[in-house]
């Protein structure tokens, strides 16, 4: 997908998106999404299309790595759920010994994932 057409697409999704999920109780507002080519553009690795930080509240989207205006959707949808996540328990599965293939908040992020066609 072009960058162009990837702004156009999530000014029309992420409001759907925001409105269905909701509000988080760890942050004050809903994300604000951010596009970015680096640090991860150049990656193969399908998973390295997105990230949510909660540092600043940001939904980051690596536009160079999707590929559908399905993989966008399906992005900030598993993006959105670590938003409405609890911080400091992403922290503690880890410590806890999950990686990320079997964290809770990543399993149930993939699983929301499916919903992706509510948003089209």
């Amino acid at each position: 997908m072009k960058l162009k057409e990837i702004k156009k697409f999530i000014n029309k999704v992420y409001p759907k998106i925001e409105k269905h999920y909701g509000f988080s109780k760890f942050q004050e507002c809903t994300p604000y999404v951010e596009i970015h080519h680096s640090p991860y553009s150049d990656s193969k690795d399908p998973h390295l299309v997105g990230e949510y930080c909660w540092d600043d509240n940001s939904l980051i989207v690596y536009w160079k790595n999707i590929k559908s205006k399905k993989q966008l959707i399906e992005t900030l949808v598993h993006e959105y759920q670590h938003y409405l996540q609890s911080p400091s328990w992403m922290k503690r599965y880890y410590t806890m010994g999950y990686n990320y293939n079997d964290h809770p908040y990543e399993v149930a992020a993939y699983d929301e994932e499916k919903n992706w066609k509510k948003f089209v």
